[in-house]
């Protein structure tokens, strides 16, 4: 699959590459209290990355293989907002 935006109340979280739709599935729901940490109510939904979001996805994976990573063991990266970039 494409690298896939995750979308909580319609603003992106986090920028994922999933195998197939059942890994996509299996995050999703495994991912849920990561994803809506912020917001424990909103609505998880996803669509396909933009170029800027593929393009961030790209960098932080060829950073990961940089280091000598292992493409299997790269899924994904999150997308700051200002609550997790906030710093108390």
């Amino acid at each position: 699959m494409l690298p896939t935006t995750i979308l909580i109340d319609e603003s992106p979280r986090c920028v994922v590459r999933p195998v197939d739709t059942k890994d996509l599935n299996r995050f999703l729901r495994n991912g849920k209290a990561f994803l809506l940490a912020e917001k424990p109510t909103g609505k998880v939904t996803h669509r396909a990355a933009t170029d800027a979001e593929q393009t961030r996805w790209r960098e932080a994976f060829a950073l990961h293989k940089a280091w000598g990573g292992e493409d299997e063991a790269f899924f994904g990266i999150p997308l700051q907002s200002e609550t997790s970039a906030r710093r108390d």
